[in-house]
């Protein structure tokens, strides 16, 4: 769960990337403040902190690649009875549930 501290910071750190400004803490805190936003005095140095580590802009343009997933779900071979004609309509349905899930999170951001 996000904090109006994480969510300021956050905020803050994208507007300075933007504008190509150096990120640090005086700068997010200085941002947090002219917002009215009250926060806690840690959250600006663990934003600058982790903006010097980590490309800002490919965090945002990765917002949505997940790491590691499972192996995709294979349906398995049928046995030697012909059981498996069942099998494969229920692997493409399954599917089908898997796309249109994928789809609802598009935001259009690329």
């Amino acid at each position: 769960m996000s904090t109006v501290g994480e969510l300021a910071c956050s905020y803050a750190v994208m507007i300075l990337e933007d504008e190509g400004i150096s990120i640090t803490a005086d700068k997010i805190a200085t941002l947090v403040k002219s917002a009215g936003v009250e926060i806690e005095s840690y959250w600006p140095m663990l934003f600058a902190k982790m903006a010097e580590k980590r490309n800002v802009t490919d965090l945002i343009m990765n917002v949505g690649a997940g790491g590691g997933g499972g192996a995709p779900v294979t349906a398995a071979a049928p046995a030697a009875g012909g059981g498996g004609a069942a099998a494969a309509p229920a692997a493409e349905e399954k599917k089908k549930e898997e796309v249109a899930e994928e789809s609802d999170g598009d935001l259009g951001f690329g």
